[in-house]
């Protein structure tokens, strides 16, 4: 009897609880609401052509990155190829591997899925072997190495797996929360 009582009790507090927590919620959406009715037609058409205008720009970005390379992952041939694409994209990550190196595999299905995923970035792959200046003139040492670059500068590394959870059994989104800690990606 007493355990029911409890029961009821918690439940009523509970839900109490979950209506104060919705109330200014609610309270807001009914004021957009109210202020959409008592827009008048010249308000809501400039309200639509506000919102066109930003889908329009949106889609021209998007088409302006998709020209330069972005929504894919590629292995470019040499350093002189680094430099052009870090100068005409502002986010790039670049993966320095080696064909034979098992965790660069690893890396390279991740980093396929996400080229498609962050269209604002560009995915680039290089094998160090074909690049050793500039492997020199980052100091990379430990392969693989993801050269994360925002306005033509390296901004940072990912250096191994150390920060994706020390494991080769990461997930792609642990690897793009990673990225977006360096404001490299835009992370949701």
């Amino acid at each position: 009897m007493e355990a029911d009582a409890s029961v009821d009790m918690f439940s009523k507090v509970l839900e109490n609880q979950l209506l104060q927590t919705t109330k200014p919620v609610e309270e807001h959406l009914d004021s957009e609401i109210q202020k959409l009715d008592q827009m008048d037609e010249d308000e809501l058409e400039h309200l639509k052509e506000k919102r066109l205008k930003a889908l329009r720009k949106a889609q021209q970005q998007k088409e302006e990155w998709l020209s330069k390379g972005h929504g894919e992952y590629k292995e470019i041939p040499s350093e002189r190829d680094f430099f052009q694409e870090v100068k005409e994209s502002k986010k790039v990550v670049c993966h320095f591997c080696r064909d034979s190196t098992f965790r660069c595999k690893i890396l390279d299905r991740h980093l396929a899925i996400l080229s498609k995923k962050h269209l604002e970035t560009k995915f680039l792959k290089l094998n160090v072997e074909k690049a050793p200046f500039l492997c020199d003139r980052l100091r990379i040492k430990v392969i693989p190495t993801l050269a994360l670059v925002k306005d033509g500068k390296t901004q940072d590394y990912v250096v191994g797996f150390t920060d994706l959870g020390n494991t080769d059994a990461f997930t792609t989104e642990t690897l793009e929360w990673r990225l977006s800690c360096s404001d490299i990606l835009n992370y949701r």
